[in-house]
This record gives structure tokens, sequence and C-alpha cells, in this order.
């Protein structure tokens, strides 16, 4: 029985330790706000980072996406988007040991006269991957796996970016 308490008495302290220190799960706090009612999205058809975008602004209660560029208070730009792959490292036999993913996006935010309200933006997110020649499929489902998860980085960092945007008096 003693034994017990005590196991209790320290899980609930490792619990209230780890509320102490602002610790939440991602997407469980509050959304950004964007200083907009209405957007614009200038996004390629085929971009991979299209839906995503799309999908975490019709979450957001305080803002309306557009169709017409006219309508909208901002329009936001991706200039760039890009993924690579690239070797990092070697065995001793010459054959690849771990790759670096890279995914990169580049926007700007206009208003709707065309003044910048965010100047082009250059994000780029790394992961190391190892890599084993033996397990070719189940690393090429890891890669696809990285490359979604960079993506709902990149998006959740443009959200944050473009939250920042200081409105125009």
């Amino acid at each position: 029985m003693k034994q017990f308490l005590r196991v209790s008495l320290v899980a609930l302290l490792a619990m209230l330790m780890l509320s102490a220190c602002g610790f939440r799960l991602r997407g469980s706090g509050p959304q950004p706000v964007l200083p907009f009612k209405t957007l614009f999205l200038s996004i390629a058809e085929g971009s991979p980072i299209g839906v995503p975008l799309r999908r975490n602004l019709d979450a957001m209660s305080n803002i309306e996406i557009v169709t017409d560029r006219k309508q909208a208070d901002a329009a936001l730009e991706v200039l760039s988007e890009g993924r690579d792959k690239q070797v990092l490292s070697l065995n001793s036999q010459g054959r690849v040991r771990e790759y670096t993913l890279l995914y990169r996006l580049s926007f700007r935010v206009v208003d709707k006269e065309g003044k910048q309200l965010l100047a082009p933006t250059d994000l780029v997110i790394r992961r190391i991957q190892s890599f084993n020649e033996n397990q070719v499929l189940a690393k090429e489902a890891e890669e696809a796996t990285l490359f979604r998860e960079m993506q709902s980085d990149l998006v959740q960092q443009v959200l944050r970016r473009v939250s920042a945007i200081k409105p125009v008096q």
C-alpha cells in the first residue's frame, strides 16, 4: 500500500511539474488571429502546401478565404516551394547512410493596393533521415511521413508569421 501511494505521489508530482512548464500538445492552444477579415491565397493548383494551408485557414473563425483578389483585405502569395533530398553521410563502402531532407517555402503578404505587409520570407525545414538499403520500402514510407510533418510545420510557421503582421492604421 505504501509503495502504491509513493508511485501515485510521484506520478502526481510529475504531472504538476509538466503542466507548470507550459507544455501543451500541438494544436491544443489558441489559434493565431490574423489581422484582416478576408484573405486571397495565390498558390499554384498543384502545390502540396495549398490544401493544408487552406484547411487551417478554414478552421479559423476570424478569416474568410475569398476567390476574388479584389475582395480581399490581403493576399498571401506563395513565391516558391520545393522539396530536396541530399546525401549527408556515407559508410565505409561508399553507400548512403543518412540523408538531409529539406522543405523550402517562400511567400509574402500584400494588401489591396499591392503594398507589402510582409516582405518575401523564406522558410526552410531540415530533417535528417537514416538510410538502410535493406529496408528501402520502409525508408521511403518514413521519408513521405517526414515530408508531411515538415509540410505541417511550414503551414504553422506561415500562420504564425502572418498573424504577427501589424494592421496598417
